[in-house]
């Protein structure tokens, strides 16, 4: 059987009526990361998730360019790549644009997307490629021992920035919006239930996806999400959306105390509590919105005092390889022999005797 892409006319992902499990979805090489290493959790998850989506493995790609979480290919019983440092999106999108059958993912880090490879990175999001990308944000330089990254803090006291780093960090959700990608979502990598849900989404988006995961670096950056994993901290900094929903978050007791809500306040959003807020006020997340979601990106700055997880932007428009497909079916109805070298060597070349 295939799934229905929406695209009549082009190949279609095969899927599967067999039962697969985490276990089918697991290599024969051994894992190799740090103790602690929050990747551990999140090819966990990944790993329960793709047999949810009914495709064959032999139909599944995994492209990754060059970071701890670049080993990511090795560790799962799918087709995979291991790339070169920021060009994996270039590579995803040639499979993309070529092998419409596939179902393509991208994993790289903080580093390999947004340093060497941040014009890869927007490039692809806004030509709207069919890939799904997971950027594992731990805020620091893994793999070559501990220097600052272009999300770590002001101030970063790092082995490359003996005095604090003086680079203002890129928020990746923003960069993402500012790019117009047709997906954007967030989520933590110990929160398993949140993390399955927001890549169900983006397998589900038909275009680019771009999910930014929180993953602690127990060797050179730990502990720098706990404050949204402690009991007594998280409620009142993590923000969960959904859409369609009014953003409310924290301890629901019955009199309201501990609630917190997003609230439009003139032009901006801001953050209240259960004694401030009008029910009535309260902002209905709508992953539509491209300026609501931007202005939800920003209510994380460094501090992490409000950070939201979920799905900021889900939108339908038309796709990169979808549309070059269609124009090479094009070229192909107008001239069926149409001859390729003929084209290449077109009346704006010349031999020279």
């Amino acid at each position: 059987m295939t799934t229905d892409l929406g695209m009549p006319g082009l190949a279609l992902v095969p899927t599967t009526d067999a039962k697969q499990t985490a276990k089918d979805y697991t290599s024969d090489q051994e894992v190799r990361w740090c103790p602690g290493c929050g990747d551990y959790a999140v090819l966990a998850a990944v790993r329960q998730f793709l047999p949810t989506l009914g495709i064959k493995r032999e139909n599944t790609m995994f492209v990754s360019g060059i970071g701890c979480s670049s080993r990511f290919p090795y560790y799962l019983n799918t087709y995979g790549m291991h790339s070169i440092h920021g060009r994996a999106p270039t590579i995803a999108t040639g499979l993309a644009v070529s092998r419409p059958d596939l179902s393509v993912w991208v994993v790289t880090g903080d580093g390999d997307a947004l340093s060497i490879g941040g014009n890869h990175l927007i490039h692809a999001l806004r030509r709207n490629v069919n890939l799904k990308i997971l950027l594992f944000n731990n805020r620091i330089y893994g793999l070559t021992k501990g220097q600052y990254s272009p999300t770590s803090e002001v101030g970063k006291v790092t082995k490359s920035t003996p005095m604090g780093s003086l680079d203002h960090p890129f928020n990746p959700i923003s960069l993402a919006l500012g790019a117009e990608a047709s997906f954007v979502g967030r989520a933590l990598d110990s929160d398993r239930k949140g993390l399955t849900e927001i890549l169900g989404a983006a397998a589900a988006h038909r275009g680019s996806a771009l999910v930014e995961i929180f993953q602690d670096c127990p060797i050179f950056n730990d502990g720098s999400f706990d404050l949204l994993r402690k009991p007594e901290t998280k409620d009142q900094r993590l923000i969960p959306i959904r859409h369609g929903e009014p953003i409310r978050f924290g301890p629901a007791g019955e009199d309201g105390l501990g609630q917190y809500a997003v609230v439009q306040r003139g032009f901006g959003l801001e953050v209240v509590d259960g004694a401030s807020f009008d029910p009535a006020d309260i902002v209905t997340h709508d992953a539509t919105n491209l300026e609501l979601a931007f202005a939800l990106s920003r209510l994380s700055d460094q501090d992490l005092d409000h950070t939201v997880t979920g799905v900021f932007r889900d939108v339908d428009r038309p796709t990169y390889d979808d549309a070059a497909r269609a124009q090479v079916q094009q070229a192909k109805d107008a001239d069926p022999n149409a001859d390729l070298q003929a084209l290449l060597h077109g009346r704006d070349t010349w031999t020279i005797a």
